[in-house]
């Protein structure tokens, strides 16, 4: 992994990277409950007993997009060889047809009757095809355009002008596909989503003196996501009412940010945090239930169009129970220097501990007294610009 390397701090993670699991978290993590989205972001959710298997054909470009790249360039490289044998079967055929193959026999082999085919002018459908081969090359230098002069269809023939109609117009169609399908893999959405980080550890901590689920999202490249907008989703097993079992009942939780809104401009690492009050589905959450049996999963998606290439994309990453810090919130990692802003990455998920209620958002609400006797955190030690005070001079004539 990159982190082991020193390249990437392992205080946050990429999300597209899959999640390092520890040797002696191995058994815990069998314990644990299922991710519905992982940390890198892919979903893990299994499709079986798909029996109309036919509808992937009916959108057969994202099929291919889709695809694995090895099964691409196979697919690739056999839908040529395909067309030009077939069209090399067309010509040979063409050729047999109309005589020239015997032609081209007879004059090689030459006879008695080589002066009176040459006087009588025999003009062939495709000069100087002898074989099956030499159709196959000219399936291949009429399909990719080569053009190396030594074969060439001629007015003899109706057939094979229209034959080269076709197989011009087929070509074109095949290079359109795929090299689309081809541009579109390189190109995908996901790739972008490969610099959008989110810290491995999300946190709850007073805010405003209400308890907050704060977490902390940043971009590594200079080019800028326009219109991003995030949000975020609990994901649990819920029972309603009438006793029918939701598995993965998806819940949105309001978000919020310092722009306000679930609109924010990252050009720097952000704190996106939300406020548990009692429209909120972790009104009840205490620290007791931030364990790895608590069935709960937050669900992060950041959302945006990529600045060079217009393209939307998408990172996703998900929190679950025993990934929650109680009583804990970032430190800061932007600082000004020589006139400019400066990010320390290295910093992006470290935390500190922080004076926290050890008890419910509906606890704190209905007993405010609890903030009361909390102590109030030092204030954090960022640097701060100094100034010189510029001493003040009066001027006096003096006396003469």
């Amino acid at each position: 992994m990159l982190s082991r390397k020193g390249i990437i701090p392992e205080e946050y993670v990429l999300t597209r990277l899959a999640e390092d699991v520890p040797e002696h978290a191995r058994y815990r993590a069998r314990e644990r409950r299922a991710r519905f989205v992982g940390k890198n972001g892919t979903c893990n959710v299994a499709h079986k007993n798909i029996r109309e298997q036919g509808r992937f054909l009916q959108d057969v470009f994202t099929t291919l997009v889709d695809l694995k790249w090895p099964h691409t360039l196979i697919i690739f490289t056999m839908t040529f060889l395909c067309s030009w044998l077939l069209f090399g079967m067309t010509w040979w055929l063409i050729a047999f047809a109309h005589g020239d193959l015997d032609h081209s026999t007879q004059l090689q082999a030459g006879g008695s009757r080589r002066a009176g085919e040459e006087a009588r002018g025999f003009v062939p459908c495709v000069t100087s095809i002898h074989s099956f081969t030499s159709a196959f090359l000219f399936s291949i230098e009429v399909q990719v355009t080569i053009g190396f002069g030594g074969r060439m269809v001629t007015e003899e023939c109706p057939t094979a002008i229209l034959v080269l109609i076709v197989q011009n117009i087929v070509g074109l169609v095949i290079n359109a596909i795929m090299l689309g399908c081809i541009f579109m893999k390189t190109a995908q959405a996901h790739r972008r989503a490969e610099t959008l980080i989110f810290s491995k550890h999300a946190v709850i901590a007073l805010r405003e003196g209400r308890l907050c689920f704060m977490l902390r999202v940043g971009d590594l490249r200079k080019s800028m996501i326009i219109s991003a907008t995030i949000r975020m989703q609990v994901v649990k097993k819920t029972t309603s009412l009438e006793g029918e079992v939701v598995p993965l009942n998806q819940i949105d939780i309001q978000m919020e940010n310092q722009v306000g809104g679930s609109n924010i401009f990252l050009v720097s690492p952000l704190l996106i945090y939300h406020v548990i009050d009692k429209n909120s589905p972790l009104y009840d959450i205490s620290p007791l239930h931030l364990n790895h049996h608590e069935d709960l999963e937050v669900i992060v998606i950041l959302e945006g169009v990529v600045e060079t290439t217009g393209i939307t994309t998408q990172a996703r990453t998900s929190y679950l129970a025993d990934e929650i810090l109680w009583g804990q919130r970032f430190v800061p990692i932007v600082a000004e220097e020589d006139g400019r802003y400066s990010v320390d990455y290295s910093k992006f998920g470290k935390t500190v501990k922080v004076p926290t209620p050890s008890c419910t958002a509906r606890q704190l609400e209905e007993d405010r007294s609890i903030i009361d006797s909390i102590p109030l955190s030092p204030k954090s030690t960022s640097r701060k610009r100094s100034f010189r005070l510029k001493p003040k001079f009066t001027i006096t004539d003096e006396p003469s």
